[in-house]
This record gives structure tokens, C-alpha cells and sequence, in this order.
């Protein structure tokens, strides 16, 4: 194989490395511009809703959330599934509503101290366990 051969290959290697970079560097904007559609339709979704819970609807308000509604099926039939979990701290479970674990104290630790104040009409609290070494 002489040199211009080479060359050639090297050059054929390098277009086609090019075009698969291309394709992929498409596939992705259009993902992204998908996402974005489907992001302002389900804002606008959020803001119809919202106007209908405060009571500040317009006489379209029912048949802007049809048409978003139905927008948003289609492109779901066209590009996949929704993400609909919640992206905002705002939207994301309180503490009150999943408190975090609480770790079990050692065996050398004093026991936790118990609550403020007691209901009087509760009953008494259960008597506490022997530890084991």
C-alpha cells in the first residue's frame, strides 16, 4: 500500500468519525429541544391549573388545559415517556412529610433524653430495655 493510499484511508476514517460525530451532536439537540417543548407545555399545564385552584380562570382556561392535555399525549406517543417528577425544591416532599432515619445509638451512648411535655391523658411511655454488652 503506498502512501497515498494511506492517506486516503486515513482521510475516509476521519469523514466518517466526522458524520458519526454529527449524528450524534443532532440526536442530542433535538432530545433537548424536545424536553423544552414538553417543559413549556407543562408549565402552561401548571399555570392553567393554578389559575383554576385560585379561582383567576379565563373563559378558556378549560379548553387550554384539553388542548395542552392532548398536546402533551401526542408528543409523548412521539418522543417517550414524560419525566413528571417533581425539579423543584419548592415541589420536593417537605420534612414534615419523610422524616430521615434516625441512627440507633451505640452501646456506649447515654439514651436520648426523653420528650418536652407529655399529654396527661396519655398513657406512660413503656418502661426501657436492659442493653447487652
Amino acid at each position: 500500500m503506498g502512501l497515498l493510499d494511506k492517506v486516503k484511508d486515513k482521510a475516509a476514517q476521519a469523514t466518517e468519525m466526522a458524520k458519526d460525530a454529527a449524528q450524534k451532536g443532532q440526536a442530542k439537540l433535538d432530545e433537548v429541544q424536545s424536553k423544552k417543548l414538553a417543559d413549556g407545555m407543562l408549565r402552561d399545564l401548571g399555570a392553567a391549573f393554578y389559575a383554576t385552584k385560585t379561582g383567576r380562570t379565563t373563559p378558556t382556561t378549560d379548553a387550554d388545559i384539553n388542548r395542552l392535555v392532548a398536546a402533551l399525549q401526542t408528543h409523548e406517543g412521539e418522543h417517550g415517556a414524560l419525566t413528571l417528577a417533581p425539579e423543584s425544591a419548592a415541589a420536593a416532599p417537605t420534612a414534615s412529610s419523610t422524616a430521615p432515619p434516625t441512627a440507633a445509638p451505640s452501646a456506649g451512648s447515654p439514651p436520648p433524653p426523653p420528650p418536652a411535655a407529655a399529654d396527661p391523658s396519655s398513657p406512660p411511655p413503656p418502661p426501657p430495655t436492659a442493653q447487652t454488652i
